[in-house]
């Protein structure tokens, strides 16, 4: 959902064997759109790129009480506002602000793709789209409209129009990287995997940081059974972002996946140390445990993964083997 780039909530996929879960994405990702810059000091915090969603949202508050701006501007500031209320999960207090932006300036594209970008946390990607389209009859060649639009079509499983819609992003800006992966994305979704992994290739290089997209083609190298590339890109999460069991699950699970149950295990340690609500990770870690030997440590685990998610069948399965339900 995203400017800058925003991760949305992540998905378990199994693996038969083991039962083993891996952490990807569910969804592609949305850019969000911003206003345009002034040198007025309350305007910088509330429209520039450092300020975080709150210091943004005071700045902008601001701006608007002090009665100062009209039009266009007034616009961008509470287009702007309702970025950051977004942000903060205050998703109808955003398309308030967003409406208050169209209704002062009906022309300002910017404004539809952030309240479209709302409506999309809702899980109204009808009027999302609908916001979509009509910023993309303002601005035609408005390329984060098109790559937010294509997000929606994901999320509704149209993925051939997504990949036309990511196509229209990158078409109209080539550096577009959160629009690569997200096409990479839908690749993989339609099991096309060479070229999956060519845009999400494209899209570490140019944005080598970003976690989705590391772990997207993470995911690609794993169902490519190149687990050993795997490895190394959920390895780049969990040293980009060591605080986002994300990546220590990931790894975790393609070690023990290869029968490496000592380093599985130390990852899903960490895993749970950072996401103790987790129970595929209990679960998983259990699995590792009984490749070591250590029988009581896995039916703890599977005991536990069982609290915290009841009818968990790899769980269940697991301590009957042990004899132990």
């Amino acid at each position: 959902m995203h400017s800058g780039r925003f991760a949305l909530p992540a998905r378990s996929v199994a693996f038969a064997v083991l039962a083993i879960s891996f952490s990807g994405m569910a969804f592609s990702g949305t850019a969000v759109a911003q206003g345009s810059k002034s040198a007025t000091s309350p305007l910088a915090l509330c429209q520039g790129t450092k300020a975080t969603p709150p210091e943004r949202l005071t700045a902008c508050t601001a701006v608007i009480e002090s009665g100062k701006e009209t039009g266009r501007s007034l616009a961008t500031v509470y287009c702007t506002r309702g970025y950051a209320l977004t942000e903060g999960k205050e998703y109808d207090k955003a398309i308030a602000d967003l409406d208050q932006a169209i209704q002062l300036d009906a022309k300002y594209a910017c404004s539809y793709v952030n309240r479209g970008r709302a409506y999309g946390f809702k899980g109204d990607l009808d009027r999302a789209i609908a916001d979509y389209d009509q910023a993309i009859k303002l601005d035609a060649r408005f390329a984060l409209a098109y790559n937010n639009r294509g997000d929606a079509w994901m999320q509704k499983n149209e993925i051939d129009k997504a990949i036309a819609d990511f196509n229209d992003a990158i078409r109209l800006d080539g550096k577009f990287a959160l629009a690569y992966s997200n096409r990479g994305l839908a690749w993989q979704n339609k099991k096309v995997l060479d070229r999956a992994l060519a845009d999400l290739n494209r899209a570490v290089d140019l944005a080598p940081t970003d976690l989705n997209t590391r772990l997207r083609r993470g995911n690609v190298w794993r169902d490519l059974r190149r687990f050993d590339k795997a490895i190394i890109d959920y390895g780049e999460v969990a040293k980009i972002a060591p605080d986002d069991a994300r990546g220590w699950r990931n790894r975790g699970a393609l070690y023990l996946y290869t029968n490496d149950a000592e380093r599985g295990i130390a990852d899903y340690d960490q895993a749970i140390k950072l996401d103790p609500n987790d129970a595929f990770s209990y679960n998983n870690r259990g699995q590792g445990r009984m490749m070591k030997g250590d029988k009581d440590g896995a039916i703890a685990d599977f005991r536990k993964a069982l609290e915290l998610r009841p009818g968990l069948a790899s769980a269940q399965n697991a301590l009957k083997s042990a004899g132990a339900e």
